[in-house]
């Protein structure tokens, strides 16, 4: 499945078919429908990477999480989702990882961006960031910051 992409207009009807089978594969109950609890996981599954914060934002017309919800309410969410997805650049990151950088030679400090991962933003666990650290670390516990954030971007 190509993630959903959304441009000016919104989606093909093509698209729109796709993501009614994902969407179907979701439905346990065969009512058509999904429990709000999983639309995350269906905007995961058709390419989009919403925060926590953007579901529960996106999802706040449902507050019981086991509320069922049908692809024609879901649609605006995807599109919602769709649209907000900003194009970060590696420079982008590299930039803001940059201020951690006090030698000033493009090397941040392992504790330091763990520390970082793990409790800003969108709080990546220590098994995750185990992950994302895998053999980018020098000898001296340094992590050459544009080499990381493109391997991130591109895995």
């Amino acid at each position: 499945f190509q993630p959903l992409v959304m441009s000016g207009g919104g989606v093909s009807e093509e698209q729109l078919q796709e993501c009614r089978e994902v969407f179907s594969y979701f439905d346990a109950r065969g009512d058509e429908r999904i429990a709000v609890a999983q639309v995350g996981d269906v905007l995961r599954a058709l390419g989009q990477n919403p925060t926590d914060a953007d579901i529960r934002k996106c999802c706040s017309a449902w507050p019981d999480p086991e509320t069922r919800i049908s692809f024609e309410d879901f649609v605006p969410i995807l599109q919602s989702v769709g649209r907000k997805r900003e194009k970060h650049t590696v420079e982008d990151f590299v930039e803001g990882l940059s201020h951690f950088d006090k030698e000033g030679n493009g090397m941040i400090n392992v504790a330091e961006l763990r520390h970082l991962l793990t409790t800003l933003g969108e709080r990546l666990s220590d098994e995750e960031v185990d992950q994302l650290l895998a053999g980018h670390n020098d000898s001296h516990g340094n992590v050459n910051i544009a080499d990381f954030v493109r391997a991130v971007m591109h895995a």
